[in-house]
């Protein structure tokens, strides 16, 4: 029984649960429906003039971006464009630099040009008063010839040798064979008195020759005349030049050649020395001679020389010889030595000279 009552105790809270989710949705509805209608009250109303104003802003909008993207890109095309100047300028400038320094330098080649035609025109005035000087020394000498050659005849026939060149050499063979054209009469006047053998007719023909070729030497060459034999030497001094109007100088030259003895062996080794060692090398050497040589620098063993050794030696020192200079052998008769005329033929025909064999009566 005690039981029962206190089940039967009464409760505060006697609303159901179901009761108390009804009044907190009922609630919600009612906050719902409070703040909808709120909204509804503060919507505003829509302004169809500004939609337009604002759908013509957006218009201008995009059309201003759309111009500005083309500004962009013409922008972008003109600093190209300038960049393209920019590189065309400098190219232009680097040009000009480059015609304006050859431009100066054509201006210097033509003042140095001028120079030099400036002094080649008081060079040619130079020689011209040279050439009129000489002309009047020639006049005065009433001649063409340095030295009157006397004989019978014109003996300018012989056309093929030309006495030209600025330094001329003559030469003349002094050994003991040119005292005469035979091994018996050589043998014979080498054993004459000194007087008779000056006047051996092969050995004055030989000076006669050298008088003659002094004599065509252009008036404004140089001349130097040299002996050789066993050895050689010039019959001017110090193996210096001389004017070919140095009368005196000619004249000294041909009175040594007329005192001289032929003696001994002939050295052409010897004589191409000199050449050599001449200063500046002459450019038109005559040779007169009557055979190839006989002997070397070389002191000979014996004193006979076989035609064999004697081309030998002939071929050494014609191999010695330069080139450019022309060689004109004049040869002499002499018996006994066949092979010279091809050898000093062939010389001539190497060194662009003229080979010359001449009759008994030239000069």
């Amino acid at each position: 029984m005690a039981r029962r009552a206190s089940e039967r105790r009464f409760t505060v809270f006697s609303l159901a649960f179901l009761d108390v989710m009804s009044c907190g949705f009922g609630a919600v509805v009612l906050i719902f429906l409070i703040i909808n209608h709120r909204i509804d009250d503060d919507s505003p109303s829509v302004d169809r003039e500004l939609l337009a104003e604002v759908r013509k802003l957006d218009f201008q909008l995009a059309e201003g971006e759309r111009h500005l993207a083309d500004l962009v890109r013409e922008l972008e095309a003109r600093r190209k464009r300038l960049r393209d100047a920019r590189g065309r300028l400098a190219a232009t400038r680097a040009e000009t630099d480059q015609r304006s320094d050859e431009a100066e330098s054509t201006e210097a080649r033509a003042r140095a040009e001028q120079e030099r035609i400036r002094a080649l025109e008081a060079d040619i005035a130079e020689r011209d008063q040279e050439v009129q000087r000489l002309r009047a020394a020639e006049q005065a000498s009433q001649g063409r010839d340095r030295r009157e050659v006397v004989g019978e005849g014109d003996r300018q026939y012989l056309t093929g040798l030309f006495v030209g060149g600025r330094h001329v050499l003559i030469a003349v063979d002094a050994s003991a064979s040119m005292l005469d054209a035979t091994i018996v009469q050589v043998l014979r006047r080498r054993n004459m008195e000194p007087a008779r053998q000056l006047a051996a007719p092969k050995w004055q023909r030989a000076q006669r020759i050298v008088e003659w070729l002094a004599a065509q030497v252009p008036i404004d060459s140089n001349f130097q005349i040299a002996v050789f034999g066993a050895e050689a030497e010039f019959l001017l001094p110090s193996r210096t030049w001389h004017e070919a109007t140095d009368a005196n100088a000619l004249d000294d030259a041909l009175g040594a050649l007329a005192e001289r003895l032929p003696a001994g062996g002939t050295n052409l080794d010897a004589l191409v020395d000199a050449i050599l060692g001449m200063s500046p090398r002459p450019d038109n050497v005559f040779l007169i001679t009557d055979g190839l040589p006989t002997r070397s620098a070389r002191a000979p063993r014996r004193a006979a020389v076989s035609g064999r050794e004697r081309v030998r030696l002939f071929t050494a020192a014609a191999s010695r010889l330069p080139q450019d200079i022309p060689i004109n052998p004049i040869l002499l008769p002499l018996e006994g030595d066949p092979q010279a005329s091809s050898g000093y033929w062939g010389l001539a025909v190497r060194t662009g000279g003229t080979y010359m064999s001449p009759s008994e009566d030239w000069p």
